[in-house]
């Protein structure tokens, strides 16, 4: 039967043959089948002692041959299973080709291709894992059944150091360590006395929450005449929202506007969305109406307010 233009010719083959003949147990199978993987020295190491223990490279070679000697396009039209076929766009072992035949010539099979190039599944980014996964729990169950994932709602406090690259050029890189480290401790004073929640920290910045919007406000206030004594001016922005719990991390639209919020911050200003002011009515904190802004990547225009 004549091969397909996307076929591996009897040429290729013999190449591959050698190749797993003279380095099976190295973990050959990786650059061939995973590409993206082959300089990942731990991976390749682990791979190689997997294909040591699978087989000797005489059984190997002998079982690729037979695998290669096999055709059974001819009886692909009679098959009558249900059958999903999924296959890598640009899969650096079985071109994406040799899918779409697969999907062709099988009678109302269903054909997925997922992005990347890697054949191997074990190398597989954990979003393309998700994504087979995905298709194969709803060709089998008819629906996906992803968890929800975990929300809840909080106060989001973004702080950070006004100018800080010219402080730490102006400064000098152990100066300006011991400076950031000052800063940090006097955050961190101020979290733990308001009941906030250290999320991540960034360069010359932090990521806070808080569960009720005025001790955050009253927080970032207090964060502020704390590092006057420093030399240092902090620009904070808070938002109140729904945020996805990400392990330790917080994600969401409500972190995107905070970080937002924050951008638009002046030196030594504490400034809060319409949301936040809205539900600390009654607390006694003041405003002055900074007006509609546009935030940067946040659909529509957002109400804010500078804590007076």
């Amino acid at each position: 039967m004549k091969a397909d233009p996307w076929a591996v010719t009897n040429e290729q083959f013999e190449r591959f043959i050698r190749a797993l003949d003279t380095h099976w147990g190295e973990g050959i199978i990786v650059p061939i089948n995973a590409p993206s993987r082959a300089k990942d020295v731990p991976f390749v190491e682990w791979f190689g002692r997997l294909e040591r223990a699978v087989a000797s490279p005489g059984a190997i070679v002998a079982l690729f041959r037979a695998n290669y000697e096999i055709d059974v396009r001819h009886l692909l039209p009679s098959i009558q299973a249900p059958t999903l076929i999924l296959h890598r766009k640009d899969d650096s072992t079985v071109p994406v080709e040799a899918g779409r035949y697969l999907a062709h010539n099988i009678r109302n099979a269903k054909y997925v291709e997922l992005p990347g190039e890697d054949h191997l599944l074990q190398a597989y980014d954990r979003d393309v894992l998700d994504l087979l996964l995905d298709e194969i729990e709803e060709f089998i169950t008819g629906a996906r059944h992803r968890p929800e994932p975990d929300r809840v709602l909080a106060t989001v406090m973004f702080t950070d150091i006004v100018g800080s690259t010219e402080r730490a050029a102006e400064l000098g890189d152990l100066r300006w360590r011991e400076l950031l480290n000052n800063f940090y401790v006097a955050v961190r004073k101020e979290l733990t006395a308001f009941r906030g929640r250290e999320v991540n920290t960034a360069g010359d910045g932090l990521l806070a929450t808080f569960d009720g919007p005025a001790r955050a406000i009253r927080c970032a206030c207090s964060l502020r005449e704390r590092l006057r004594p420093l030399g240092l001016q902090v620009r904070t922005g808070l938002h109140t929202g729904e945020c996805e719990l990400i392990g330790d991390d917080v994600g969401g639209i409500a972190v995107h506007i905070g970080a937002r919020v924050a951008s638009a911050a002046k030196p030594s200003e504490v400034l809060v969305s319409s949301t936040v002011r809205d539900l600390v009515a009654g607390s006694g904190l003041r405003f002055t109406d900074r007006g509609m802004q546009s935030l940067k990547g946040v659909p529509d225009e957002w109400h804010l307010f500078s804590v007076q």
